[in-house]
């Protein structure tokens, strides 16, 4: 048992060294193959260029004898070269090949499906960042705050303004810092407007705002208050802006904006 335990050892490790001695001899074949190939290209081509008063395409383009067989030899010496470096390196090829195949199509798919990808895009937002509005069509979504309001963020007359939705108010309401980054001239306001809030019965100035912007839902020329200085913690999104859209709804934890075709 051990003579034939010997035995068994020494017939792999003599098929190991067989396989190596011929993996060796072939890298040896194919390396001489290749310099010849590359010197026979390069003797191809240093013949076509030194014939017929260096004129290499004339010659090229040619059809006698010497030219067809210059010709013959480049391509196959081109086509071995090729051969030798894709079998040496076909597993990257072929990994390189697949990688590209593959990023093609994903491409490919994203752009057949670009808008409904960018209306899912525009949800995930929506549900991750408070007051985000998804926009599909003519129709904008917010979802619900954790305080349990929903938080709409606009934008009027350009300026990013935070708001608060407020069915209780019969117009939109903005904060003496919400008119100034919209660009109302606060020195020019008139507060002739009674007005109730959270500390009781005050004026507010009657203003119009040139646009209000919320994702793609956009309204011009509203009427809108601005409440005097230290009167109004929030800025309300009340009904002179709700009243322009088609329709609008509260599901749940969601507010859907339904804008005008």
């Amino acid at each position: 048992m051990p003579n034939a335990a010997r035995s068994s050892s020494s017939s792999r490790r003599g098929f190991g060294r067989g396989r190596a001695q011929a993996s060796a001899l072939a890298d040896i074949v194919s390396r001489r193959l290749s310099w010849s190939l590359l010197l026979g290209l390069a003797v191809s081509l240093a013949a076509l260029i030194a014939s017929n008063g260096n004129d290499a395409i004339g010659n090229l383009l040619s059809h006698d004898i010497s030219a067809l067989l210059l010709k013959a030899t480049i391509i196959v010496c081109s086509a071995g070269l090729g051969l030798i470096l894709l079998r040496e390196h076909l597993s990257r090829v072929l990994e390189g090949l697949l990688f590209w195949a593959v990023v093609a199509l994903v491409l490919s798919v994203a752009y057949a499906y670009r808008v409904e990808l960018v209306h899912a895009g525009e949800r995930v937002l929506a549900e991750l960042i408070p007051g985000h509005a998804a926009t599909q069509g003519h129709t904008v979504e917010v979802v619900r705050a954790k305080s349990g309001d929903f938080g709409v963020s606009t934008k009027i007359n350009g300026a990013k303004v935070p708001m608060v939705l407020d069915t209780g108010a019969s117009s939109v309401v903005l904060t003496q810092e919400a008119a100034k980054a919209a660009g109302l001239p606060l020195d020019m306001l008139s507060y002739s407007v009674n007005v109730d809030t959270a500390n009781g019965r005050t004026r507010a100035a009657p203003v119009t705002l040139d646009r209000i912007a919320i994702g793609g839902l956009v309204e011009r020329e509203v009427p809108a208050l601005v409440a005097p200085p230290g009167q109004l913690k929030s800025n309300l999104l009340g009904m002179t802006f709700l009243n322009r859209l088609e329709s609008w709804e509260v599901r749940g934890d969601k507010l859907r904006l339904h804008g005008n075709p």
